[in-house]
C-alpha cells in the first residue's frame, strides 16, 4: 500500500506541530523538526498538509460557536454589581479606545490557547470577538477585562465610580505587561 507521505512533505501531528518527513518504512513515518531534532511516528497518527488544512478549515468554521460557549462568558461567581460594571465598563473605553477590542481578543486567543488550537489565532477577526465579548453580561465582561488588568473584579468595578485618573493609573499598571501586544493589536484584522 502506498503511503499519503512522501520525503520532503510535511506532515502535521494532531495538535498542530508540523514536520519535515525523512523517510517512510512500514508505516512508520520518519521526521525531522527545523531545529533537526528526529522523531517517529504512526502513519495513522499524522495528517498530510491537505488534511491539516481541511481540519483547520473545518475548526474555523465552529471556531466563534466555541469561543461563545467557552468558560470564561460564563456568569462570574458572586454578584458583582451590574451597574456598576456597565459604568466601569463605558469608563474604560472613553478613558482608553480599543481597550475592549484588545480585551475581546484577548480573551479569545485565550480560550484557544488553552485548547490546544493556537494556530486558529491568526484567523480571528476583531469584530466578531468584540460581538461575542458584547453578548455577555456586563459582569462576566467586567471580570475578563479586570482578569487581563491582573486585578480583581469587584476592586475594578468599585473604581469605575471614583476619578478618571485613578481609571487611567489602573488601567496604565494593568496593560504594562501588554503594552507591545497592545501596540501591535491596531494592525489585526476587523473583520
Amino acid at each position: 500500500m502506498a503511503s499519503r507521505f512522501h520525503r520532503g512533505a510535511i506532515a502535521y501531528t494532531q495538535n498542530g506541530r508540523s514536520y519535515v518527513v525523512d523517510e517512510v518504512d512500514d508505516g512508520v513515518v520518519y521526521c525531522s523538526t527545523e531545529n533537526g531534532a528526529e522523531t517517529e511516528f504512526s502513519e495513522a497518527s499524522l495528517m498530510t498538509e491537505t488534511e491539516w488544512n481541511a481540519r483547520s478549515d473545518n475548526k474555523s468554521g465552529l471556531l466563534y460557536e466555541r469561543l461563545k460557549q467557552s468558560r470564561f462568558y460564563a456568569p462570574p461567581s458572586g454578584k458583582p454589581d451590574r451597574a456598576g460594571a456597565e459604568q466601569v465598563l463605558a469608563k474604560i473605553e472613553r478613558l482608553q479606545p480599543g481597550i475592549l477590542d484588545f480585551a475581546a481578543f484577548s480573551t479569545a486567543s485565550r480560550i484557544l490557547t488553552e485548547a490546544g488550537d493556537d494556530a486558529l489565532v491568526a484567523k480571528l477577526a476583531v469584530a466578531k470577538c468584540r460581538d461575542i465579548f458584547e453578548a455577555a453580561p456586563p459582569e462576566t465582561r467586567a471580570s475578563l477585562l479586570a482578569f487581563m488588568l491582573g486585578v480583581q473584579t469587584d476592586i475594578l468595578i468599585g473604581a469605575g465610580r471614583l476619578g478618571d485618573n485613578l481609571m487611567r493609573a489602573m488601567i496604565e499598571k494593568g496593560m504594562a505587561s501588554h503594552s507591545d501586544a497592545f501596540a501591535s493589536f491596531g494592525s489585526r484584522r476587523r473583520i
